[in-house]
């Protein structure tokens, strides 16, 4: 009996010693797995970016473009000579002269005179058969004496021929209160001219611009001197800015 007991009490502490053993040895296993998930979860939870995610490049490093070169959108061409490009243009639309296309402002064109002026004819002892004409701006704007008078003494046909060795290097430009002078050469001085006759009326005429025609301002008339003679030979000069230059001719 006591023999069977004692069998008894040892296979019993064995079976518990078996027991405590695998229940340390499982609860060592859970431990360890335990510690295994946590320092996975850990490494796992540092390699996600956080909520607010610095900047991945360094502010203080070099921009990778030149700020001076981006502000201006011909940072990379060259200055350049300061000339202009075709469609640039030198040149003078509606001048009176010039050759090119300018972009330069001419300034308004002048009217041709002959609308507000006063016209007086008068005899002249030097050169011999010669008359002076002079033709005065009477208006408030300045005009130009474009190219000579018109003339026709009383009812000729044809207007009087022009000394073309007379035309100025410029138009003569009359501001207002100022005057324009030509010449009339009215006989040639050594008789070479024919059909001579006497002339009471001469109508003065004004050029326009174009030299083609007249304008429309109404002819000047004028009441002529006695015995004012004329023949195939008379001429008269392109208007000059003086008496002098007129006198030329």
């Amino acid at each position: 009996m006591n023999g069977r007991t004692t069998t008894m009490r040892t296979n019993l502490i064995r079976t518990t010693a078996v027991a405590a053993t695998a229940l340390i040895a499982a609860l060592s296993l859970t431990a360890c797995q335990s510690d295994a998930g946590a320092r996975d979860e850990g490494t796992a939870l540092s390699t996600s970016a956080p909520a607010t995610q610095k900047p991945t490049t360094d502010p203080t490093a070099a921009p990778t473009s030149d700020p001076a070169r981006s502000a201006s959108p011909a940072g990379d061409k060259p200055a350049g000579n300061g000339k202009g490009n075709s469609g640039d243009s030198t040149g003078t639309a509606g001048s009176d002269g010039g050759s090119g296309g300018g972009s330069e402002d001419p300034g308004p064109v002048m009217t041709a005179c002959g609308a507000d002026v006063k016209v007086t004819y008068s005899t002249v002892r030097r050169p011999i058969n010669h008359a002076l004409l002079t033709m005065t701006n009477t208006g408030s704007e300045p005009c130009n004496a474009y190219h000579a008078p018109l003339l026709r003494f009383d009812d000729a046909q044809a207007a009087t021929a022009v000394d073309q060795d007379s035309r100025p290097q410029a138009v003569v430009t009359i501001a207002p209160g100022e005057s324009a002078y030509a010449s009339i050469m009215l006989a040639a001085a050594d008789g070479s001219g024919n059909d001579g006759r006497t002339a009471a009326r001469l109508a003065v005429s004004f050029a326009p611009r174009s030299g083609s025609g007249s304008t429309d301002a109404a002819p000047a008339v004028i009441s002529l001197p006695a015995d004012t003679y004329t023949d195939t030979t008379t001429t008269v000069s392109h208007w000059q800015s003086s008496m002098d230059d007129a006198l030329m001719y």
